[in-house]
Formats: structure tokens, sequence, C-alpha cells
């Protein structure tokens, strides 16, 4: 099976254990929930909940006590993109070639589904590891605490703080330092957390998590500086959202710093250290443990995936 099939079969799988998380739209705010879940089910790559089962199998963990954490991770992205897309930010009535949540149920509903989407995702944690024993809840925790810090303030939430004003700023007066901040917050470290949280749950050591991290850290800055570039180049049948964004709203990209040429050389940059760091540790794992040789395969291929897309 090839790279391509595999990516379906684990979106399939991802797909499966997201609505297994879902609330039932039913009671006086099935209005509410109905907007929540048309969100969740809307499409999308599932890129956060695979890495977050990729890394927990990486280091040999098999009791899928990653499914709520998938869920949850991807909950928190989904509400991010329905902040992203309100009036009040970028104002786009497609996402992933459908009718934004603001577009299809009205502007509060958008705001308030968002809301409910990030609280839900921590719901959905806690009641899972309130069910675990003893010796697993701290595991637990400690992934909770990771989703919790890498998309509060001082993480995603942090990072789009500072990008809606350099929108607001028409991005007059941002330097490449505060874009790496945008972009190192705004998108890394909802990658970070994924790989982080899969290898607390399945027991890896405080080097390997760190390693996890720093993978996070630049795939992010090359799935972010990617994204610039397929604004410029690519269509808006092919990314399923609207393109030229960034020029009609005036914001500083790196393809506005660098040139195309300059931020795909970056994108290439960040992503031939990320994979070299993984390569590392899925050694060490093969050495350690005696990993057969498919370990971390896949997760090495979607890293490249993610960094390098068209789409």
């Amino acid at each position: 099976m090839n790279f391509k099939e595999q990516l379906i079969e684990k979106t399939k799988e991802a797909n499966q254990i997201l609505q297994g998380f879902l609330p039932a739209e039913e009671g006086f705010p099935e209005s509410l929930i109905r907007a929540m879940n048309y969100s969740m089910l809307a499409g999308g790559k599932r890129i956060r909940p695979i890495l977050l089962m990729e890394s927990y199998h990486l280091f040999g963990a098999s009791a899928r006590e990653e499914e709520a954490f998938m869920a949850a991770i991807e909950m928190i992205h989904t509400h991010s993109l329905i902040h992203d897309d309100l009036p009040a930010i970028d104002n786009d009535e497609y996402r992933r070639g459908k009718k934004t949540t603001h577009a299809l149920f009205g502007e509060a509903l958008g705001v308030l589904s968002g809301d409910a989407l990030l609280n839900y995702a921590y719901e959905t944690v806690l009641k899972t590891v309130c069910t675990w024993d003893a010796q697993r809840v701290p595991k637990g925790m400690r992934a909770l605490q990771i989703l919790a810090s890498k998309t509060g303030v001082y993480g995603m939430l942090g990072g789009q703080s500072v990008d809606v004003l350099n929108e607001k700023n028409q991005g007059s007066a941002l330097t490449e330092k505060e874009l790496d901040y945008i972009y190192l917050n705004k998108t890394s470290a909802l990658l970070e957390a994924p790989l982080m949280a899969g290898a607390v749950l399945a027991g890896a050591s405080e080097e390997e998590i760190k390693g996890m991290e720093q993978i996070g850290r630049l795939t992010g800055l090359a799935f972010q500086i990617q994204d610039d570039i397929l604004d410029q180049t690519s269509t808006t049948e092919e990314l399923g959202k609207p393109v030229h964004s960034d020029e009609k709203n005036q914001k500083v990209t790196y393809v506005t710093l660098r040139g195309i040429d300059g931020a795909a050389a970056e994108v290439q940059r960040l992503t031939e250290e990320a994979v070299s760091l993984l390569d590392s540790m899925i050694q060490k794992r093969k050495q350690e443990s005696g990993a057969g040789e498919e370990t971390g395969v896949f997760l090495r291929e979607l890293l490249l995936y993610m960094a390098l897309r068209k789409n």
C-alpha cells in the first residue's frame, strides 16, 4: 500500500473515531450542536489527529488510549477555523469547498459553536481520563496540559491575536521575527501538541517528547510558509478556500518578505531538518526496542506531504 492509499485509510479511521465523540443533535441547544457537528464533518485532511495517532504508535503503544485526544485536537483545530472565518477576522464564506459555519448558521452561532468546540475538546478528554486507573491518569493529565498550553494564550490563540493585529494594521511594521512568532504559535503549536501528546500517552522519554516538539515546530513553520505560497499560486478549486486572501487583507507573509522562490527554499530547509530529526528518533527506536522496518515510515512521508503539498 503506497502513502496515498495509507493516508486515505488513516483518514477514514480518524473520521470514524471523531464521529464517535461528537454530541447528539438534540435538546434545546440542538442548533448549536448542529453547527458544531457541521464544522467537524465538513471535510479536512485530519492531519492533527493522525499525527497524534502516529506519534502514539511510534513509541510502541497500542492500547487505543489516544482516541479521545485525537478527537480533542481536531475539535480545537476546527474551533480555530470557525473563528478565523468570522466577519471580524477573515470574513470568508467558504472553507474546504463548503459554506463556512457563520455563512450557513449565522454569525452568532458561528461564535458560539467555535467556543463550544473548544470547551467540548477538554470535556471529551477529561471524561475519558476520569475512567482510567490511577497509574494511567498522570499520562492523560500531562497530555491534556500540553493540548491546553499549546492552544491557549501562549500558543495558538496568542499567535492568532498577533496575526489579527497584523491584518488590522495592514502589516506595515511587521518584521520577520514577529511573523515567525505568529507562525510558531498559530500553526506550529497545533502540530507540536498532537506529536507531544501522542508521545506522552505512549510513555516516551522526556528527550523523545522534546524531539517530537521540535519536529512539530519545524514542520509547522514549513506548513504555514507553504500555505503562503499556495495562497499566491493555487486556485480556489484546488484549495477549497479563497486564494489571494493575504494580498486582499494586505498581510505580510514569507512570500511578501522573501518572494516565492525564497519562501520555497525555506520550506525545503525546514522540512529536511524535521525529517532528519525524525529519522534519528526512528533509528534509535529500532536499536533500543527492536522495532520493525515499517516503524515511522508513514509519519516520515506525512511530514513531507504536509510541507510540500500542492493543495
